[in-house]
C-alpha cells in the first residue's frame, strides 16, 4: 500500500472513532492551556485538570501567577509530580509574558519556546489549539502510533513530525493530532496491545514491526521493567 493511500484510510478511520475530538486539558485561555501543557509532563491529563482547578482559582492570568511565591505555586502543584522544576518555570514563564509580552501569551513559535519550561511540543499544542496555527505536536501515543501505522520510523520525535506533515495536509494537522492521541488511548495503548484488534494496526501495522514490539517487551521484562514504550520520546 502507497503511503498517500495508507495516510487516508487511517484518516478516514480515525475520523470515524473521534469526528470532534475535545482538548483534553480544561483551560479557558491561551495561557491557561499553557500552564496545563506545562504541568502535563509526565502526568495524566486526568490529575492535570484536578491540579488546575485549584491553581487557577489563585492566579489564572500571567500577573497573578506571577505574584504568586514559587513556594505556593510548587504546593499547588504537588500531585502532578515534579513540582519543583515546574513550579520554577510556571513562576518565571509567567514574569516574562509580563515583563516583555504585555501579559500576552505570543502567538509564535520561537516566542514560546524561548519561555521557561516550554520545548517544542508544549509550543506547538498552543500555537494549534490555542491560535489555530496548523502545527502537528508529538507526543507519546503520536509517536508511537505513527511507528506502528507505519508513517515514520521512530528514529525520533522530529522525523516523526516531519513526515505526519509530509503525510497529510496541513488543514487536517490540529485536528489529527487530537484524534490520534485519543484514539492511541483506547484502541492502541503502549501496554496490553493486541495488533489484530486494533481497527488500525490489525492492517497497518507490518509484521517486522509487530516482531520488533514484541521483542522490545521481552527485553523490557529481562530488565525488571513492566513494559517498554517503543519508541522513546521526551516528555516536554
Amino acid at each position: 500500500m502507497q503511503r498517500r493511500e495508507r495516510a487516508e484510510r487511517i484518516r478516514r478511520t480515525l475520523a470515524a472513532h473521534f469526528p470532534s475530538p475535545p482538548i483534553p486539558l480544561d483551560h479557558d485561555d491561551a495561557f491557561t492551556l499553557l500552564v496545563a501543557v506545562v504541568l502535563s509532563a509526565q502526568c495524566t491529563d486526568v490529575r492535570v485538570n484536578q491540579v488546575t482547578k485549584g491553581l487557577f482559582a489563585r492566579a489564572r492570568t500571567p500577573a497573578a501567577m506571577a505574584q504568586l511565591p514559587e513556594a505556593t505555586i510548587r504546593e499547588l502543584i504537588r500531585p502532578c509530580g515534579l513540582s519543583p522544576q515546574k513550579a520554577k518555570a510556571l513562576h518565571s514563564l509567567s514574569h516574562d509574558l509580563v515583563n516583555r509580552h504585555g501579559g500576552e501569551v505570543p502567538r509564535d513559535l520561537d516566542a514560546l519556546e524561548q519561555l521557561a519550561g516550554v520545548g517544542h511540543k508544549t509550543a506547538s499544542v498552543v500555537m494549534a489549539q490555542a491560535f489555530g496555527v496548523p502545527t502537528f505536536p508529538v507526543d507519546t501515543h503520536i509517536h508511537r502510533c505513527a511507528w506502528r501505522w507505519g508513517l515514520s520510523d521512530g528514529s525520533s520525535v522530529e522525523r516523526t513530525e516531519r513526515d505526519l506533515k509530509r503525510a497529510f495536509p496541513a488543514r487536517l494537522w490540529n485536528e489529527l493530532h487530537l484524534q490520534i492521541i485519543w484514539f492511541g488511548r483506547s484502541h492502541c495503548p503502549a501496554v496490553k496491545h493486541t495488533p489484530e484488534q486494533c481497527p488500525i494496526c490489525s492492517w497497518a501495522m507490518s509484521a517486522r514491526r509487530r516482531r520488533e514490539e514484541v521483542a522490545r517487551r521481552r527485553a523490557g521484562r529481562q530488565r525488571g521493567r513492566r513494559s517498554v514504550q517503543s519508541p522513546t520520546i521526551d516528555q516536554k
